[in-house]
């Protein structure tokens, strides 16, 4: 008797998803809340777990397919795969391919998925279970996970340990080939292309994913209805940069985590906000809504695009709160474990595009908010201080806003509580 495996509930809004990877080929056994198959909506990857212990009988949908939410994508029957017929007593079994040795059960070769093709769960299986983004490096870097020790959570592994295997990895020894020999080879996602010929024009189509549709829906749907415009302004990073020099050892060694520029700047917003407190607030038709909380959409690189996590009620929070709490969500966004919850909400983004080198930007608004502040490289830069000329570590801001709810004087005035907030954190402590 076979179980069927559903679409789940993927998150407020989300009524369906993309088939984005089948973790589990027909006749893998799979353990209770093994993950299938790895679907794709318009904010995170999210894996489908099995409903039971027992045998994967149907994959219903192709990847690539589009399917509902409680739409039945496969089943899975009970017990044990059913053994190869190699494996069996009989003569004709064993005149089948005499020339070909079975391979040792214990050096089963890992698939792409993470799992030992000997089908059986067990503690060396739940190490290798990939997160997509892990996956995708490991093909991409074309390194055997199993010969890896995971650093996450119950030693499974990160996209870091691939990176780090990646980098130290070491010419195949002369045994590897005779291992190989006696199980298939990892499956890669696609074949890589012929070495291109001197002279010879190339072009590649790939399919948009989900996420990048959506980011670029959601992006053209900003101008197309906000009235979007940009002031900018510069701040001198001196003060927060000797703070963080001052203090980060002894922030480190009491919350366990480094001291970085954005809870400065979480911290700057939310005291600006309460100045200018329509920067933090929402249209909806005819109507303006004020949040009595700031909940920041910090912006977040990610394994397929840009993404938004949402740090709730940051004006409460402490610097050490916000800093835990940025950390999660960029190794979360990392290893692909974001979820629809941890990016749902928002009423102010701020995107820090000096990470990648930028030095000056014109970010655009996340609906339905209606501001985003910009962040950007520092660098040392000629001014002026108290009539000499000095160099000091720079840093260009850049607010976006929606003109229709959010004056040019608001605008200023919100930037400006910004920057003497970061020349001056005192501010911060006084609520000046």
């Amino acid at each position: 008797m076979a179980t069927d495996v559903t679409v789940p509930t993927l998150g407020e809004s989300i009524t369906e998803a993309t088939v984005g990877q089948w973790l589990k080929a027909v006749g893998d056994t799979v353990a209770l809340d093994e993950p299938i198959v790895s679907l794709e909506t318009d904010k995170v990857s999210v894996e489908v777990p099995s409903p039971i212990a027992g045998t994967l009988a149907e994959q219903l949908v192709a990847v690539g397919a589009t399917v509902a939410v409680g739409a039945i994508i496969a089943r899975v029957g009970e017990g044990a795969a059913s053994a190869p017929a190699a494996a069996s007593d009989s003569p004709a079994a064993t005149s089948a391919s005499p020339a070909t040795p079975a391979a040792p059960a214990e050096t089963a070769m890992p698939r792409d998925d993470g799992h030992s093709d000997t089908g059986q769960p067990g503690a060396a299986s739940d190490a290798l279970r990939l997160s997509p983004a892990v996956r995708r490096a490991v093909l991409e870097h074309h390194v055997d996970p199993s010969a890896i020790k995971g650093s996450g959570k119950d030693g499974r592994l990160t996209r870091d340990d691939v990176l780090a295997a990646a980098q130290g990895k070491a010419p195949a020894s002369p045994a590897q080939p005779a291992a190989q020999a006696t199980a298939p080879a990892a499956p890669v996602a696609r074949p890589e292309p012929a070495p291109a010929q001197a002279g010879e024009r190339r072009e590649e189509r790939v399919l948009m994913s989900r996420l990048r549709k959506t980011i670029a829906s959601r992006l053209k749907e900003a101008q197309n209805s906000a009235a979007i415009l940009t002031t900018f302004n510069d701040v001198d990073m001196t003060a927060v940069i000797d703070a963080r020099a001052r203090y980060k050892e002894l922030f480190e060694k009491k919350h366990g985590i480094r001291l970085g520029f954005m809870g400065f700047f979480v911290k700057a917003v939310a005291l600006a906000a309460k100045d200018v407190p329509s920067v933090n607030a929402s249209l909806e038709g005819d109507e303006i809504v004020y949040h009595d909380y700031l909940d920041v959409s910090v912006a977040v690189s990610a394994p397929k695009g840009l993404v938004v996590p949402v740090v709730r009620n940051a004006d409460a929070m402490s610097f050490a709160e916000i800093e835990k709490a940025i950390a999660a969500f960029g190794k979360k966004a990392k290893d692909g474990a974001l979820t629809a919850d941890d990016m749902k909400g928002g009423t102010f983004t701020i995107s820090n595009g000096g990470v990648f080198g930028s030095l000056l930007s014109t970010p655009i608004i996340n609906p339905p908010q209606s501001a985003v502040l910009g962040m950007h490289r520092i660098e040392e830069r000629a001014v002026v201080k108290d009539g000499t000329v000095v160099a000091r570590p720079m840093m260009y801001l850049a607010l976006s806003y929606d003109h229709r709810l959010i004056d040019g004087r608001e605008a200023v005035t919100f930037l400006v509580r910004v920057k003497e907030a970061i020349e001056d954190p005192t501010r911060l402590l006084i609520d000046l």
